[in-house]
């Protein structure tokens, strides 16, 4: 048996020990994904900075942050 069979089995022995099943954070990101652009309704995860908004208004549709997200921060 080479080194390659041996890490094989030590896989397979691995994956059954951990169930096989694994969790995805998809599910959750999308549900936190709560803050929106007003004038294209791109969504942004509940965690994003402030500077990454004004940059997005400024950016795609030349307009302030206040008039891209008017909710943001209240």
């Amino acid at each position: 048996m080479g080194n390659g069979a041996k890490a094989q089995q030590k896989r397979e022995r691995n994956a059954k020990a951990a169930g096989g099943v694994a969790k995805s954070q998809t599910k959750v990101n999308e549900a936190a994904k709560n803050v929106m652009c007003m004038t294209c309704r791109q969504t942004f995860l509940l965690t994003v900075r402030e500077p990454a908004l004004k940059q997005h208004a400024e950016d795609k549709h030349n307009k302030t942050l206040a008039e891209c997200f008017p909710n943001h921060g209240k």
